[in-house]
């Protein structure tokens, strides 16, 4: 089977978040995610078609899996069915008064990398017929770009000036979060999953304590601020 091109690819993932752009209240805190996903796809796909990713195939089928588990946490809830357990926290805050755009940003990256990541990886494993060692130099080259991003998703995103920033509970709340921590938490449950791929119901039990789980830091991360 001919491998698909990059533009293929990737360039339905971004009209659908695109689309849900057009849809969302500025104010929504899943717009504020989705705006911040739709930069770093499109920065993904700039470097992947500039030759930054050697194996241009792989890191498109890695981010294109990992995407479409976003989409379709959002296309769930929009139907009113139940997401996944780390997802819960932004769709039930996503409206709060109290919870700053900066908080539902990373509580969707919080979401999206820890739990969505280790089983987008796994799923490209299988779709490529490899071992998660096959796939690590394109993770970290991605996970290169997310921390790049979140530094200046902060910067943009950080109200008040820098005085009041020390003093502000919302500068103590996302410090205490790291996606750098994250993308290695979510490596190593990436290779638990595939070692666990022989032993279906462990691998399961072990997907749903790593939801719950990431779900818990992402409803901290939503504690309201205002």
């Amino acid at each position: 089977m001919a491998q698909m091109t990059v533009e293929m690819s990737l360039d339905p993932v971004l009209a659908r978040m695109r689309g849900l752009q057009g849809r969302l209240h500025p104010r929504d805190g899943v717009a504020a995610f989705n705006r911040v996903y739709l930069t770093v796809t499109r920065e993904l796909r700039e470097r992947i078609a500039c030759g930054e990713f050697p194996e241009a195939h792989t890191a498109t089928t890695l981010t294109v899996l990992f995407a479409e588990r976003y989409l379709t946490a959002v296309e769930t809830a929009s139907d009113g069915r139940r997401v996944p357990a780390c997802w819960r926290p932004l769709f039930q805050y996503r409206r709060h008064p109290g919870v700053r755009p900066l908080q539902h940003a990373l509580a969707g990256i919080n979401a999206h990398i820890g739990y969505d990541l280790p089983l987008a990886v796994v799923a490209c494993c299988r779709a490529l017929d490899c071992a998660p060692a096959a796939l690590e130099a394109d993770f970290d080259r991605v996970g290169d770009t997310l921390v790049a991003l979140e530094e200046h998703i902060r910067e943009d995103l950080m109200p008040g000036p820098d005085l009041l920033e020390v003093a502000d509970p919302l500068t103590h709340l996302v410090g205490s979060w790291s996606l750098e921590r994250a993308r290695g938490a979510a490596w190593s449950a990436a290779r638990l999953l595939w070692g666990l791929r022989r032993s279906p119901d462990l691998a399961e039990e072990f997907a749903e304590s790593l939801d719950a789980g990431v779900g818990l830091v992402g409803r901290c991360l939503l504690t309201p601020t205002a």
